[in-house]
């Protein structure tokens, strides 16, 4: 599978079926709190909430709910750790 297929399967919010399901995968949640699923990786990470079921990411109601308001409160923003400036090329 090329990087772009896994993109396009993986890393993009998809609308679930069912808005109301009990569980959803990542890509369906993001879809849901309209978000990245890249920002609901690092909130599953930031909130320490375990969603891993064998390799698939999936969250239940209460997941999403906590991420919600998580999202909703007065907060921090997640900061993103940035590159360092390159260094000159030696002579």
């Amino acid at each position: 599978m090329a990087t772009s297929d896994r993109y396009a399967k993986y890393g993009r919010p998809q609308a679930p079926a069912d808005p109301n399901q009990e569980y959803m995968t990542i890509q369906e949640t993001a879809s849901v709190l309209g978000c990245s699923v890249d920002t609901i990786r690092r909130l599953l990470k930031e909130l320490d909430i375990k969603a891993k079921v064998g390799r698939r990411v999936i969250t239940d109601k209460a997941d999403r709910a906590l991420i919600y308001e998580y999202r909703r409160s007065d907060r921090k923003p997640v900061r993103r750790r940035t590159s360092q400036p390159r260094r000159p090329a030696a002579a």
